[in-house]
């Protein structure tokens, strides 16, 4: 697998010096490729119990799953190379409250169509839901909880009142540094991306960074991110809640990247069901809040 990344970081050096355009565009559509988070045999049986339909956003046929409760809609954003298997357990804890709950596949993923996935595309897909289904509650898991900030600070959508993060990125500079890292493609290969995502997206890569996005946020959140995460880096989540007023962070360490633990969704419905901004005590880690005026540290454990 190393020897194929580096062949690649070769070629884009190579053809930077032809075409800076094109060698970014190549390594771009690289970046963008999803391999794997297509719905598995496994899978099938669980998602096609829900009440599920197909809609086209941006170009793509989207399927959505729907899980009907009497409370607050709550929409659940998946991670990279996953796809709305992956909430299961999290479902079932919101079923149980009575939680009206939507789950969907992003473009590449699951049983939706397109074999690419990227931040704007994902936001752009994501605001479209948000518009129809009008949830309460965002609740997003890596990539997926790195697009939800990153689309509420685009659209402040006003009926938004809690926000969930679990094991997500802030700054994609970082993301792409370690794309170079792994490719060892040089600087001129660097800039020629930056250059190509200005044009294209309107922000360079050092622009980017949610940690500065939630600074205009004014939800009440809820950080989840393990110190021990060998897939997103513990600091992001630092960094966010540093910025993010009336965010809380729960430290863990041992449950890794996908934190599909019991405990973590049991304090997730707690955070859910509190109704004041104070009321809400995560249990059995290390959390830091910035709800107060003094940002107390609380340890449960």
């Amino acid at each position: 697998m190393k020897n194929i990344a580096r062949i690649y970081g070769i070629y884009f050096n190579l053809l930077a010096l032809f075409s800076k355009r094109k060698a970014a565009e190549k390594a771009f559509q690289l970046f963008c490729t999803i391999r794997k988070g297509r719905v598995s045999e496994q899978q099938e049986d669980y998602l096609e119990a829900a009440n599920y339909e197909t809609l086209e956003i941006a170009d793509h046929i989207i399927r959505t799953y729907k899980w009907n409760g009497e409370k607050e809609t709550v929409l659940l954003v998946h991670g990279w190379e996953s796809n709305s298997f992956r909430w299961r357990n999290l479902i079932t804890k919101l079923t149980e409250a009575n939680f009206n709950v939507i789950a969907f596949d992003a473009p590449a993923h699951g049983h939706s169509s397109g074999a690419h996935l990227y931040v704007p595309l994902y936001s752009e897909v994501l605001q479209h839901l948000i518009e129809r289904y009008r949830p309460q509650m965002v609740i997003g898991h890596s990539v997926g909880g790195m697009t939800t900030l990153y689309n509420e600070y685009r659209h402040n959508n006003l009926f938004i009142e809690k926000m969930v993060t679990i094991a997500s990125p802030s700054e994609f500079y970082e993301i792409m540094a370690d794309y170079q890292d792994i490719l060892q493609f040089n600087d001129t290969v660097l800039s020629a991306l930056d250059a190509y995502i200005l044009d294209r997206f309107g922000f360079r890569i050092r622009d980017f960074s949610n940690s500065e996005y939630v600074r205009s946020n004014t939800k009440k959140g809820l950080l989840f991110h393990d110190r021990l995460d060998k897939v997103t880096p513990y600091h992001a989540s630092e960094k966010v809640h540093a910025s993010w007023e009336g965010s809380q962070l729960v430290s863990t360490e041992g449950l890794g990247h996908s934190m599909h633990q019991e405990e973590v969704n049991n304090q997730i419905i707690d955070f859910l069901n509190s109704e004041e901004r104070g009321k809400f005590t995560a249990k059995g880690h290390s959390v830091e809040t910035s709800l107060a005026s003094d940002s107390p540290t609380v340890k449960n454990s």
